[in-house]
């Protein structure tokens, strides 16, 4: 097999992977959204307390480790194939709600379904991953229809691929950060950390020599 060919396989095992924790990570918050509302209609104080304490636990072995990942080959998606960051309207947009998303289950859903576990879950929780559900539904439309074009309106940025080697590590430091959540009960983002730094760091070497031409008509 040529460089080519492997390089469009494991490229192809990546998108596998993003597509897989993506749909994961909604499967996940829809899960959430469910059990948090059966939480906060129980009258029954153990059935509350259940319902929050499983949504405790999907959260931190499914839905924040399918997070990471999910974001994470997606940066690295658009860091080693020629549709970048900044190109094209569909990518920036994913990519902003993807950040948005990551930041606001870190800071925010993860540490109130912690509190809830006394508390009980609130309305603001249920409606929260409502639209963490709806959001990730959007972003793969987004990937789906690729609308709006280039940021910048006539031209079109052609860029290299980038070497196998980094789908190959996206795609084992993936499932390995998986795994570990699954039996650690809580992500272990340290893989998708270091991958993403060195993706930033080497990206420079492969797209320098990416081409401007005009957009097709």
């Amino acid at each position: 097999m040529t460089i080519r060919g492997v390089v469009k396989r494991w490229r192809q095992v990546t998108v596998w992977l993003h597509i897989l924790t993506s749909v994961g990570w909604m499967a996940q918050a829809m899960t959430l959204c469910v059990l948090l509302a059966v939480g906060l209609a129980a009258d029954d104080a153990a059935v509350r307390a259940a319902a929050t304490s499983m949504a405790h636990q999907v959260d931190g072995r499914l839905l924040a480790p399918m997070a990471g990942v999910s974001a994470c080959t997606g940066i690295v998606l658009a860091a080693a194939t020629a549709w970048g960051f900044f190109l094209h309207w569909w990518v920036l947009i994913k990519f902003s709600i993807s950040m948005v998303q990551v930041y606001l289950g870190i800071f925010v859903l993860s540490p109130a379904l912690t509190d809830s576990l006394t508390a009980g879950p609130s309305l603001s929780l249920v409606v929260g991953t409502a639209l963490m559900a709806g959001a990730i539904a959007f972003q793969g439309w987004l990937s789906v229809r690729k609308p709006w074009g280039t940021v910048r309106a006539g031209r079109r940025v052609v860029a290299p691929t980038g070497p196998p080697w980094i789908f190959v590590a996206t795609v084992l430091g993936g499932l390995a950060e998986l795994t570990l959540a699954l039996v650690l009960g809580h992500p272990m983002p340290l893989p998708s950390l270091i991958l993403i730094i060195v993706v930033l760091v080497r990206r420079p070497r492969w797209s320098g020599s990416r081409r401007v031409r005009p957009a097709p008509a």
